[in-house]
């Protein structure tokens, strides 16, 4: 029975992990859909801010509350699943807590995880009530309803399952220990801190030892198919923010949020007009091909570069940004994290045309329009709030901009007071609808 038992595992860890795989690659051709950009300078500042915001949670904590509930639960998550290295070995080499041979350095392991797991719980149901019962805003907004909110609520589900069958495997062991069950007994005496299963132990005593380990074991089982479980769902879920908030935050802007860049599109054409040499009508050279003019900045996901698609699988949707936001304040439809989630969804869309395809195939529809409405591009007022609010580097800011761009330089479709004021900018150099000759004439009626 042991050496199936190995076998099933390794079968059920292949499957997992090879899952996982081919879903992260998917989601890597997703972004790589978007355009290059560089944003390789000042590794030690990236680095640092990486280690500041990403791994020290320093924006998170800015909402006290949340923030440190989070960082509980971030960091009880992260070292509590190091024992999964562990339960990996024992599932494929059919032993028993392999690492105890380490002694006391293992029961302090045993023992930290065990109270990070009760936190973890905690933390998870006071989540549970503020999403679910406390109304609290910012998860009230339309963007939320539906999958978005049954999402956040299945994963908080998973956690307490999984903090549950890890305590379960663990009181269960303790009890088989203290019975002296083949296989759980050490010549030692008892191993693994266990300050927190000890107390769910004497729900035990009395249990024969046979279902005992009928207990252990499918608390074992279950944990570990549950973690390679919720390592897959991951990518369906808001939750990959655990794998992608580092490399967001890495390749997030160094810039003064305030300084817009220039579109490289722009830049070529206006070197191309100042160019005396330059024929705008010659042929294309031998070996190229004649394509078409690069578009001006973006109507779809294919227009944006990878860094803001990468943006839009990281989002979190915890709404700080559209909480923020002084245009959803008052009233307005624009909401920054709609504009994360609907370009997630769009690029989704794209990839799996693409899966069934091979290559992208025209279904008729964009960004632009069918996902994020003009009326909410519009909204925005450049402020950046969106931006500072967000804990790990998204810019919902950028991608309004390109896809304003696309409308004013592409389409002209600009609102109708900014067209004015860039009419005026043309032919009177201000926004203003004053000849440059009579600005000062206020000054003489004084």
């Amino acid at each position: 029975m042991q050496i199936v038992a190995q076998i099933v595992f390794l079968i059920a860890l292949v499957v997992g992990v090879s899952f996982f795989v081919r879903n992260i690659k998917r989601m890597l051709r997703n972004i790589k859909l978007g355009k290059n950009i560089d944003r390789s300078d000042n590794p030690s500042e990236r680095w640092s801010k990486t280690l500041r915001i990403a791994f020290g949670q320093s924006k998170m904590v800015r909402k006290p509350v949340s923030g440190f509930l989070h960082v509980i639960v971030y960091l009880g998550f992260i070292i509590i699943n190091i024992e999964v290295l562990e339960i990996i070995i024992d599932g494929l080499f059919g032993t028993h807590r392999v690492l105890s041979f380490m002694g006391g350095f293992y029961n302090a392991l045993i023992g930290i995880f065990e109270v990070l797991a009760l936190l973890v719980f905690i933390g998870v149901i006071i989540f549970w009530i503020r999403r679910n019962v406390l109304n609290i805003y910012r998860f009230l907004s339309r963007e939320l309803k539906g999958w978005p909110k049954n999402d956040a609520n299945y994963i908080l589900y998973f956690e307490m399952v999984l903090m549950t069958l890890f305590l379960v495997m663990n009181a269960a062991d303790y009890q088989l220990q203290l019975n002296g069950a083949p296989h759980y007994a050490h010549e030692g005496g008892i191993i693994g801190g266990f300050p927190i299963s000890q107390f769910i132990a004497p729900l035990f005593e009395g249990v024969s030892n046979s279902t005992l380990i009928i207990i252990e074991r499918a608390a074992w089982w279950l944990h570990i198919l549950g973690i390679l479980f919720f390592l897959n769902y991951l990518y369906y879920s808001k939750h990959l923010h655990i794998l992608l908030a580092f490399p967001n935050v890495y390749f997030s802007k160094l810039k003064p949020k305030g300084e817009m860049d220039n579109l490289e599109a722009v830049k070529n054409e206006v070197a191309l007009m100042m160019d005396p040499d330059a024929d705008p009508f010659a042929a294309p050279a031998e070996g190229e091909e004649e394509g078409e003019p690069e578009k001006f900045g973006a109507s779809d996901v294919m227009d944006l570069n990878q860094v803001q698609l990468l943006n839009s699988y990281t989002c979190t949707e915890c709404g700080r940004c559209t909480a923020e936001c002084p245009a959803n304040q008052t009233g307005k439809k624009l909401s920054p994290r709609k504009i994360m989630m609907d370009t997630r969804d769009r690029l989704e869309e794209v990839g799996e045309n693409i899966n069934k395809s091979g290559k992208f195939e025209d279904d008729g529809k964009q960004l632009l329009d069918d996902y994020i409405l003009r009326e909410e591009l519009w909204a925005c007022t450049t402020c950046n709030a969106c931006v500072e609010a967000c804990p790990v580097g998204i810019d919902p800011l950028s991608i309004i901009l390109d896809m304003r761009r696309y409308l004013v330089m592409e389409q002209s479709a600009a609102p109708n007071e900014l067209a004015v004021s860039l009419t005026n900018i043309e032919n009177n150099g201000a926004p203003w609808p004053y000849n440059q000759m009579d600005r000062l004439n206020w000054a003489e009626e004084n």
